[in-house]
């Protein structure tokens, strides 16, 4: 598996610290990031705090079963990817009907988010299931 495992490792670290950055800021300074700044805006995106811990559980216990060896590595792995598939699907439709793209610099960072959230699901779900039988026999 080598190199390859290497960037999904690193990949679920980075998804684990972009999510813990976003909501910080979120909750700290939402001006720095938000692409609108009406209230429904703001209520569809508190609704994604719990999802995207669920997310960033899913990437953090992948990534210590991934390291370890274990054979439940495909489960978080399978669990992260899909959750991140589902939070993309939620965001981009949203972001699509309501114009959120275009919304200048904060429409820009969803744009980078929503592609990243799309990038890393799609990768990890295609390496784990590629690679489901090294997984499941603990294989490192």
């Amino acid at each position: 598996m080598g190199a390859v495992r290497r960037l999904i490792e690193v990949m679920l670290v980075i998804a684990i610290a972009l999510d813990v950055a976003y909501w910080s800021i979120w909750f700290t300074n939402r001006d720095w990031i938000a692409s609108e700044h009406n209230h429904a805006y703001y209520e569809f995106e508190n609704a994604f705090p719990l999802a995207d811990l669920w997310l960033g559980l899913a990437c953090l216990l992948a990534l210590v079963t991934l390291r370890a060896g274990r054979p439940s590595a495909l489960l978080w792995l399978l669990s992260a990817g899909s959750a991140g598939l589902y939070l993309f699907c939620m965001d981009f439709l949203y972001d699509v009907e309501n114009g959120i793209f275009t919304k200048g610099g904060g429409g820009a960072f969803e744009a980078v988010i929503v592609a990243l959230t799309l990038f890393f699901s799609v990768t990890i779900l295609r390496w784990s299931w590629r690679h489901r039988g090294e997984l499941l026999s603990g294989d490192r």
